[in-house]
């Protein structure tokens, strides 16, 4: 996403493009959601990944990314549960601080957890005033596409951004059967439903995630705001992934929408290896690592 100039007078915010090195980091100029939309419009693809700590969010700041995710995914790559209905609001608060703490391009998205929201649009309102008041972030997100529509409506009237999610909702994947696509044949109705929904109650974008290509085509092409593919096919106006399944830290299977771009478990296995081989043999520290008397 390409983030237009500041004017003459603002000397110290310029144009900023994804793939900026990091020294031209005091001339990126904040993504807001009208970047989003003006994406959309201009056909520039907008680029998000999961965050959960302040070294991860800076160095994806610096590259470019457009948004981050603080995701509910946390409870899996962060405290270790088996799937995400487990995590808090406490477990997503501390993260979300550091996330937003660190960076200065990136637009920041705090994830609804499971059980924070269902009940109604008061209670909506209650955990989005939370997470703004307590991270620093811009924005929230919540699962659900007409059954969320009034949470939506309540937590935009209060002046706050949320980007919707339809189509795999993880939170609901006992009542959808598992990980199973959303969209084939018939579900394409609803998908369709859900996302008019989530763009007339005021969401400024709509994550699609485990839906096919042409389904998430269609949907994107009906919708004025942006859709943030995850497992959607390239015809949509965004991608956006778990940072540790692309960088090839998640043990045991990946999905098939990944694409690995690392695989950071091995060389980071590697490295620990051999310092506990160094320590173990007495070659570490060695004299250049030592304070002389």
């Amino acid at each position: 996403m390409s983030v237009p100039s500041a004017p003459p007078s603002e000397s110290s915010e310029g144009a900023g493009k994804p793939g900026d090195t990091p020294t031209a980091e005091a001339h990126l100029k904040r993504v807001r959601t009208r970047h989003f939309q003006s994406a959309k419009e201009n056909g520039i693809k907008i680029v998000g990944l999961t965050s959960y700590d302040q070294l991860t969010a800076g160095i994806f700041d610096e590259a470019g990314i457009d948004f981050l995710l603080v995701g509910d995914s946390a409870g899996n790559n962060v405290y270790g549960y088996d799937t995400t209905l487990p995590v808090s609001i406490d477990d997503l608060i501390p993260l979300t601080r550091a996330v937003a703490g660190a960076v200065k391009r990136a637009f920041v998205i705090a994830d609804m957890p499971f059980g924070s929201y269902e009940t109604g649009p008061d209670e909506a309102l209650h955990t989005a005033f939370r997470f703004m008041k307590e991270t620093g972030a811009h924005a929230v997100k919540l699962e659900g596409g007409v059954r969320s529509a009034e949470q939506i409506r309540r937590i935009v009237s209060a002046g706050i951004p949320v980007m919707a999610h339809i189509g795999f909702t993880p939170q609901s994947e006992h009542g959808l059967g598992g990980h199973v696509i959303q969209g084939r044949g018939e579900q394409l109705k609803q998908l369709l439903a859900d996302a008019h929904a989530v763009e007339d109650a005021g969401a400024f974008a709509v994550v699609l995630e485990m839906v096919p290509k042409g389904a998430a085509g269609t949907v994107t092409k009906e919708l004025r705001i942006p859709t943030i593919g995850v497992g959607a096919g390239p015809d949509v106006d965004g991608q956006l992934l778990v940072w540790t399944d692309w960088a090839g830290f998640t043990k045991g299977r990946i999905p098939k929408f990944v694409k690995q771009y690392a695989n950071l478990r091995s060389t980071l296995t590697k490295a620990v290896t051999s310092f506990r081989s160094d320590v173990s043999e007495g070659l570490y520290p060695g004299p250049e690592h030592s304070y002389d008397d």
